[in-house]
């Protein structure tokens, strides 16, 4: 279910299980800020406990420019310019800015900012800490998440932030009004090493601001001095780990979780004498193999030959993968890695809007034929003494990724490779991830900060990696795929704000990964979001998908908790 910060997209993989011990478990790692007792009546004493996916140890991080921060902390703390909702066609929403406008030539954006808005200490936020975020990124390599390449930030007076850009960056956009922590200048002028600091006291413009942490759970308060009137109405919100899928079963049906996300088999049966339980279905996530791909940059292991990496995706069978691991929720995925169903008319070439179901066995032994890997008297092939196995990492807890393993583990080995799956800590997995420390590793396709293609581009471009031991950027490119046509087409995307030109840049790119497949997809995840009526209402609905309402999504978690009101 959890995939925290920027790149977060994914959603845990829960069992049912009818354990009281499990419940009873969850109850009592209260900490006083969570939900599902009779105090939680009435806005002062109102609370909610949240399930965000995360297993195991709670590693405190509230700095917004690092891979591993909390995911409340871009929501609940700092917020955006704009934000745009991915459940509805929409335009963006004014967050702390009220207007924007470009120049002619892409290079010079203006920014508007909002009045009368205050931070979470009681200091006046203004355009000056629009440009001294921007100034920050533009200082810090590190901070730069999505490769904006800025020449100056000004802030011309309190109200009007206006930034210079090197080239023409309509495609930065997104990134830069929607996909952009704002921070408090009087707070991180102080900050000597902004890329590490875990920013224990966070202050930011957000609805709600750090009450207590600890390793297994940690409570956000009411921000008094929120800036829209009347929100938010849930007083605390609690976030807890819990230690397997069974138990976020378990919690959300004894009531003792109030907003998670995640897959549960039978979800209709399984809520249906549950008054206050419902769901919403909100696929939008490619769950992929995410290989190290770039021998150049220091990945080592088979999956760096293009050949192992065509042959997996020839060989997988995604329609058995959705019957085991996908509950039959599954949507179809593309190879160009946009989504076939909302993106149809930015896929240039038929033939790559979906991927095959069923597997083709025969010309996946094909392609391992011509590349030089040879099956042994185990069956598993061998290139030059190498042989053809895998260690494929996924995160413990993820009980569908789990399953996907298990399966994919079977079909690969009916063409020589040999997978071998590991589960780690979500802090273990992150790190290798962001580090490359891998070489497959199964995670998802996260959302951009716009339907533009450009930013799920980014993920194959040289300005999003780095080498082998050395972080990428939060979303970035960690497959450490390189290719000079690659980047050369998003820069040229990200010169223009005429969308056929773009689309003839991307054109370029689709043909070169749809070879190449430094990602491989399987399937577009269904993303099931439950919820408890008891404590709050004013979920999102099927009807009213006024946000995207998975509860490990940045940015949307703070627009969902700002529109709950305390049950009566």
């Amino acid at each position: 279910m959890l995939n925290l910060l920027t790149r977060r997209g994914r959603r845990l993989g829960a069992a049912v299980a009818a354990s009281a011990a499990l419940a009873l478990a969850v109850a009592g790692c209260s900490d006083g800020g969570g939900g599902g007792t009779d105090a939680n009546k009435g806005a002062a004493n109102s609370s909610i406990t949240i399930f965000n996916g995360a297993t195991g140890t709670i590693v405190e991080n509230w700095n917004p420019f690092t891979p591993t921060f909390l995911q409340p902390t871009n929501g609940l703390i700092y917020e955006p310019l704009y934000w745009y909702n991915f459940a509805a066609e929409s335009k963006p929403t004014p967050m702390l800015a009220t207007g924007y406008a470009w120049d002619g030539a892409g290079k010079v954006l203006t920014i508007t900012t909002r009045e009368g808005v205050k931070w979470s200490d009681g200091q006046p936020f203004s355009a000056k800490d629009v440009a001294f975020t921007f100034e920050l990124i533009r200082k810090n390599k590190a901070l730069n998440s999505t490769g904006i390449s800025l020449a100056s930030v000004e802030a011309k007076d309190d109200k009007t932030a206006v930034l210079t850009f090197t080239k023409p960056s309509f495609t930065d956009e997104a990134a830069v009004i929607a996909n952009t922590p704002i921070i408090a200048e009087h707070v991180w002028s102080k900050i000597s090493d902004p890329a590490k600091t875990v920013n224990q006291n966070p202050v930011g413009t957000g609805p709600y601001k750090l009450k207590t942490f600890s390793a297994q759970s940690y409570v956000m308060e009411k921000n008094a001095n929120y800036w829209q009137p009347g929100k938010p109405q849930i007083q605390n919100v609690r976030y807890i780990a819990l230690a397997t899928a069974d138990a976020a079963s378990a919690a959300l049906t004894a009531g003792q979780v109030d907003w998670m996300s995640a897959f549960l088999p039978g979800l209709e049966q399984l809520i249906k004498n549950q008054k206050n339980l419902t769901y919403v279905n909100t696929p939008a996530l490619t769950a992929s193999i995410f290989t190290c791909s770039g021998a150049e940059l220091g990945c080592k292991g088979p999956q760096t030959d293009r050949a192992v990496r065509q042959a997996i995706y020839w060989a997988l069978n995604r329609d058995q993968l959705n019957k085991l691991a996908g509950g039959g929720f599954a949507e179809t995925a593309s190879p160009t890695l946009l989504l076939p169903k909302r993106d149809q008319g930015w896929i240039a070439n038929p033939n790559n809007l979906n991927t095959p179901g069923g597997p083709d066995v025969a010309k996946a032994n094909q392609i391992l034929d011509a590349g030089g890997w040879v099956k042994g008297g185990d069956g598993i092939r061998t290139k030059n003494g190498e042989k053809l196995s895998l260690t494929i990492q996924t995160v413990t807890g993820w009980s569908d990724f789990i399953s996907l393993n298990d399966a994919m583990t079977q079909q690969l080995k009916e063409i020589g490779i040999e997978l071998k799956p590991t589960q780690l800590s979500w802090n273990e997995w992150n790190n290798n991830q962001t580090q490359g420390k891998f070489q497959l590793s199964l995670d998802s396709i996260g959302l951009g900060a716009s339907p533009n293609p450009y930013a799920t581009y980014l993920k194959y471009s040289s300005i999003t990696t780095a080498k082998v031991g050395e972080a990428a950027p939060p979303s970035g490119n960690y497959a450490r795929y390189s290719n000079g046509k690659v980047d050369a087409a998003v820069a040229a995307a990200a010169a223009t704000n005429d969308e056929a030109a773009q689309k003839a840049q991307y054109t370029i790119i689709q043909d070169e990964i749809v070879r190449d497949l430094p990602y491989i997809p399987i399937y577009v995840n269904s993303m099931l979001t439950e919820f408890n009526t008891g404590n709050a209402t004013g979920w999102p609905s099927n009807d009213n998908k006024y946000a995207l309402p998975a509860s490990w999504k940045q940015w949307d978690n703070g627009i969902v908790l700002t529109n709950l009101k305390p049950a009566k």
